[in-house]
């Protein structure tokens, strides 16, 4: 007899075996999610650019953002239970489909409701491939390897969020936004046609259990057993308090904030974005070793990236007779890196608390969470402006407010997740201990 499982992340009986063919295939649906990112971002070098070419204020730029990401979240559940009931390959195909055509949409839009049409359906193509991805891995990849393998996922995004930052402001300045944007969206065409061609679901001879569907009935008991779970609920907010201050940064707000309210150069200002990329990629290397090596460190690591989020902006803020020195800005966009790899601390909470045929749903109610607190944070900052006439220090502020309330309910749920998760563990090991010799 031997025994088998040692931790949340042991390999188990029936595990997939990983090896280079796991990883062509999720490279698939990662670069999928890499362009999906570059459309999102797009609008983060261009902001300053969009309010010029359609004439809006600080608020109905926002509404841009808003917007995306409002479907976004809204999209999150829908999406976690298409993955479920439909597979990786079909979730993804719609996606970039969608979001390539809003990509175009938006190069061509002669006005602000057709841009803002443009942007939603991007979003709408976006929300299906991060959860995709996620169940990719899961269905190719050992238990054990999934921090690593969502950690990595959540980098391959970043690389996208650099080459927006890098590639397509330059175009954009360059060659104009029609030709910038239109441009860019050739890029989801290729990814379209490497996922017809070689993407696949899952390895063969580990094709998931048949799981019987019925309609609404179905929807409700997915929904509600994956919340009555309180590792998915930790996972959200673990989610909704690490990824919003960052998300916020790159999305909308930070080129207007360096340029507007620090003086900076729109060259410079780029850098500084640069900077909050690179450093989310290392941080997402660093954070997917720790975790797959001590699963324990996954709440340290979320609470002190919100604690250091918190007081390098509330130093920054502080200066409010000038500028913020140079030292303090390159200390600010390095740890907002940190939020990225930090939000996907959630889904560790809410993996190992559903099982496999839940794991779509289980990732769409957490992914919610960080989207659904940028989209919050990216109103109240538009709206802030346009009432204190600029003022960026109490426009930011409400990042305060939003880190508050998900450090509270973090620290409400962390109890009984982690109580929860012994007892998953003990009864897996009372089924998997005992194995034919």
């Amino acid at each position: 007899m031997s025994a088998v499982g040692s931790g949340p992340n042991s390999t188990l009986p029936g595990d997939p075996p990983g090896g280079r063919r796991a990883v062509a295939v999720w490279g698939i649906g990662v670069s999928v999610y890499f362009v999906a990112v570059i459309f999102r971002t797009s609008l983060g070098v261009a902001g300053l650019d969009a309010a010029d070419r359609f004439q809006v204020n600080a608020s109905a730029l926002s509404t841009f953002s808003i917007l995306q990401l409002l479907v976004y979240a809204g999209m999150q559940i829908p999406v976690g239970l298409l993955v479920d009931r439909l597979g990786t390959k079909k979730v993804l195909t719609i996606g970039v489909v969608l979001f390539t055509a809003g990509q175009l949409g938006f190069a061509f839009s002669p006005s602000y409701g057709m841009a803002l049409a443009s942007r939603a359906l991007l979003g709408c193509g976006d929300a299906m491939t991060f959860i995709s991805v996620l169940r990719l891995g899961t269905r190719w990849f050992p238990a054990r390897r999934g921090p690593l393998v969502a950690q990595l996922a959540g980098l391959a995004g970043m690389a996208g969020n650099l080459v927006s930052t890098l590639v397509l402001a330059r175009l954009l300045h360059g060659v104009g936004w029609t030709a910038a944007f239109a441009g860019s969206a050739l890029a989801g065409v290729v990814v379209l046609v490497l996922l017809v061609l070689f993407l696949k679901d899952h390895p063969e001879g580990h094709e998931p259990e048949p799981f019987p569907h019925h309609g609404a009935t179905y929807v409700r008991r997915q929904i509600a057993a994956s919340w009555r779970e309180p590792g998915t609920r930790l996972g959200l907010w673990v989610h909704f308090t690490t990824q919003f201050p960052a998300m916020v940064f790159l999305l909308l707000w930070g080129l207007p904030f360096l340029v507007e309210a620090q003086g900076l150069s729109r060259a410079t200002a780029g850098e500084l974005l640069t900077l909050v990329v690179l450093s989310n990629m290392v941080f997402g290397l660093v954070y997917g070793q720790v975790v797959a090596r001590h699963h324990e460190a996954r709440l340290p690591l979320a609470l002190g990236t919100v604690g250091a989020t918190a007081l390098v902006w509330a130093v920054t803020l502080a200066h409010t007779s000038g500028p913020a020195p140079m030292w303090l800005l390159i200390t600010l966009c390095g740890v907002l890196g940190a939020c990225g790899p930090a939000s996907m601390l959630g889904f560790d909470f809410a993996r190992p608390a559903n099982p496999p045929e839940r794991q779509g749903t289980a990732s769409g109610i957490t992914n919610m969470g960080g989207f659904v607190a940028s989209m919050t944070t990216l109103f109240l900052i538009g709206v802030l402006l346009d009432a204190t006439g600029d003022d960026y220090t109490i426009a930011f502020s409400c990042v305060f407010l939003l880190q508050a309330l998900g450090v509270s309910q973090i620290l409400r749920l962390r109890g009984r997740a982690a109580r929860r998760e012994r007892e998953r563990l003990v009864a897996s090991r009372v089924e998997t201990v005992h194995v034919p010799a």
